[in-house]
This record gives structure tokens, sequence and C-alpha cells, in this order.
């Protein structure tokens, strides 16, 4: 017999139970993808059109991520699922929410009338629609298929007379997010494909040296190494990176403080591939050390 050490294993639910899982599902057109962005900009690891036999494998490997475990995640679960794992959706649930998983599963649906509305603005292609079947038709397919999901929702939301904003304030309010921080978005974009309409401030870094060229930088991005060591070096680059650090290190917290809850900086180039994602990416990883929800977004990429 071993000797008592004072060392037990930790019982699967104490490393279970603090997990944070939103399932995210409903009908084409309904707001999943708006609410899945919801969820990101307030912290979750979010994870749009996974197969439902993926689901328990990708929540538990992130969980037991050593470097820097994941305890938030969003699942977006539609239609594009097949039969067969839909029909599966409810075990599965079960067996998470045995090991003591705090799941909550939010299904978005939409009258059919406002979902027909929506497609026909949109001009996309239903993902259950094909050469034998109507637009009407695969609403209604996608009704059907989807019930095992809607059947154990938590929370359900009609999205038919709603606004943008009054979805994204009522996925926050029934999810239960915490607002005492700010999300902060960095987003690189081209001033030829125009500005961003709902930034709140704009840097412009044209007047940088262009990679664009530098024989073979032009086929790389700001996310490729190449680009990065090449801006790296140049003493203007890291210049422009200081003064716009320094603005917002003593304006974020100012604007946090007043009770703001969301903001886009915008980092503009020429054509949103160099110069623009090299600096968001940078300011990214410098400020998501910070208090505020960093997230990095490239428009034109």
């Amino acid at each position: 017999m071993q000797p008592d050490n004072g060392t037990h294993p930790e019982p699967a639910s104490h490393k279970n139970k603090n997990k944070n899982i939103v399932i995210i599902s409903g009908r084409s057109g309904s707001g999943k993808s708006t609410a899945l962005h919801v969820l990101e900009d307030v912290g979750y690891y979010c994870v749009d059109n996974l197969p439902v036999r993926l689901m328990s494998g990708l929540i538990k490997e992130l969980a037991e991520r050593k470097s820097a475990p994941v305890r938030k995640i969003a699942i977006g679960i539609d239609a594009r699922n097949s039969l067969e794992q839909l029909e599966a959706f409810p075990t599965s649930i079960e067996a998470l929410r045995a090991q003591d998983t705090d799941i909550k599963i939010m299904y978005l649906d939409a009258d059919d009338n406002t979902l027909l509305q929506r497609f026909s603005e949109t001009r996309r292609k239903h993902p259950v629609s094909t050469r034998s079947l109507s637009l009407s038709e695969a609403i209604e397919r996608e009704s059907v298929l989807l019930k095992p999901v809607a059947f154990l929702a938590d929370i359900n939301i009609d999205t038919s007379r709603m606004t943008l904003h009054s979805l994204r304030d009522l996925v926050k309010k029934q999810v239960g997010t915490d607002d005492d921080y700010m999300t902060v978005v960095i987003l690189s974009f081209g001033f030829k494909h125009g500005i961003p309409s709902d930034a709140d401030f704009i840097f412009d870094v044209r007047c940088l040296t262009n990679p664009h060229w530098v024989p073979g930088l032009r086929v790389q991005t700001g996310l490729d190494e190449g680009v990065q060591t090449f801006l790296s070096a140049d003493k203007d680059v890291n210049r422009m990176f200081d003064d716009i650090r320094v603005f917002l290190e003593h304006w974020l917290p100012q604007f946090s403080a007043s009770n703001r809850s969301y903001m886009t900086i915008a980092i503009g180039c020429t054509g949103g591939q160099h110069r623009s994602v090299y600096m968001v990416e940078r300011l990214k990883d410098h400020f998501e050390t910070n208090n505020f929800h960093i997230l990095a977004r490239h428009r034109d990429l």
C-alpha cells in the first residue's frame, strides 16, 4: 500500500466544472454568426460549423492546454452536420454534462417569411438548398434537421423583429458575460478599399516603407516572417509603433473608465496586406497582456 503523501488525483468533476461552454445553433439567417461574434468579443474561444462528433474532443483539448487552458468556449452547430451527427447531439451533451461541464445551448430562429426575406436580400445560397429544393423547402428541411438541437435548448431567441444591436445586447445578457473590461478590436485595412465605418480611431501608416515593392515580399503579408523581419528593422516603423502604443496606453484606460465597453482601432495602409497587418499584430501582442479583450482582425486579407 502506498503511503499517503497528501496529494490526491483531482476528481473529474473538479477538473471540468469550471468550463463555460455555449452552444449556438439555429436556422440559417437567424443570427448565429452575430451571436458567435458577440461571444468572441467578450473573450470566448469560438468555433463555427463544428462537426458534433468533434465537440467533446475539442473542449477537452482546449481545457487541458498546458500553457493557456481555455475555459470559455462557444461552438456553432448547424445543419451542415450530417443527420446522423445531429441525432447524436443529445448523447454528446448528456456525456459532457455528466462530467459536470457547464453548458448552455442557445437556439436562434426567425419566422419563415423573415428568413426568406433575409436570404433574398443577401442573395446567399442556403446551406441546405439543392437543385431539387427551393429556398422555402430548404428552410423547412433545416427545421427538421435541427430538431434534436432545438429540443435541448436552454435559451430560445426569436430574431424576427430584432435589430443587430438588440440581438447583441440580448446574447450578452443571456450568457451573463462580464462587461467590467473593454473589448478593443484592432483592425487592419487598405485605404484603396475604403475606410471602416465603425472605426473609433484611424491611424495611417502609408508613410512607412512598403514591402510591396521589395522582391519576394509582395506575395507575402504582414503575418509572414519575411515581412515582419523587414518592417521590424525599420526605425520609422518602430517609431510609429511607439507613438501609437503610447497614445493608446494613455487613452484606452480613460475610455474604459467612462464605461465604454467596445472600441475599434483601425490601422490603414494602401492595400491592407503588409504594413497595417504587421502593425495590428504587433499592437495586439503588446496590449493583450493588459486588462482588455484584444481582437485582431484583418479586413482586406
